[in-house]
């Protein structure tokens, strides 16, 4: 029989919370043989509490894993199989009005990270990128969401544009973040169900996914700089639909 596919994840959080979500999935935690520490002690005790075995490992080897040093002295083998999910499942199953982020060519895995952890803490129900031009949830994106990646589904989809006409189809309203936008992120009604729609720093949404958008809104700069980076401005955009939607609430 063959093996299952396995990827790696490293740094505490992201162990730590896999093994909280999913325990099965954990196949084995190497942990540096070095680390006698509380935080260290407790990991041990939830793996042994799960069945997940233990391997004391030498820096140069973690290092070997994940191919950086900057694994916090634990390293994960799990099991890669998931179901792949679909927008639809996404759409099928919400709960409240929708908060979805969307990302339009962003290539850098840690930009990745960063984004499914913002999305994580608006309480966004998915992130939703195309499968071409755009990071992978590697070991780097999964260290740098800290966990979110366990928690915030994230869905890859073959055109963009079409899954920009289903969100509408089911009554979402698609906001691209565009800077020669009109309005203002700040003057745009976000209290339904709302898709933030993000595209690289710098290069921003392509022409098609612009065009498919309902509205194109801005935030806007009071400093020098154009532009802000994708996970920062997707932060500004899903927690100002927040702050509305809480300052509506009865």
């Amino acid at each position: 029989m063959a093996e299952a596919p396995t990827r790696t994840i490293y740094g505490f959080h992201a162990v730590v919370s896999k093994l909280r979500q999913s325990p099965d999935s954990v196949l084995e935690i190497h942990i540096a043989a070095s680390r006698g520490d509380a935080r260290a002690r407790d990991l041990i005790a939830q793996a042994e509490s799960a069945g997940v075995r233990i391997i004391p490992s030498d820096n140069e080897k973690l290092q070997r894993l994940v191919g950086t040093h900057h694994h916090q002295g634990v390293v994960a083998r799990v099991d890669s199989r998931r179901r792949e999910l679909k927008l639809s499942d996404v759409l099928d199953t919400l709960e409240g009005p929708a908060l979805l982020l969307v990302l339009d060519g962003v290539t850098d895995p840690h930009n990745l990270g960063a984004c499914l952890r913002v999305a994580d803490g608006a309480g966004a129900h998915a992130v939703i990128a195309p499968k071409d031009r755009s990071a992978g949830l590697n070991a780097t994106a999964v260290k740098v969401a800290s966990g979110a990646a366990d928690h915030v589904p994230y869905v890859t989809v073959t055109n963009l544009a079409r899954a920009l006409r289903e969100m509408q189809e089911a009554g979402v309203w698609t906001l691209g973040a565009d800077g020669d936008a009109e309005r203002s992120v700040y003057e745009v009604d976000q209290k339904g169900p709302i898709a933030w729609v993000l595209g690289a720093e710098g290069q921003g949404l392509r022409r098609l996914t612009r065009e498919t958008c309902d509205e194109r809104v801005r935030i806007p700069m009071f400093g020098s700089v154009e532009s802000l980076n994708v996970s920062v401005a997707s932060g500004v955009c899903l927690f100002e639909t927040r702050r509305q939607r809480l300052a509506a609430a009865p």
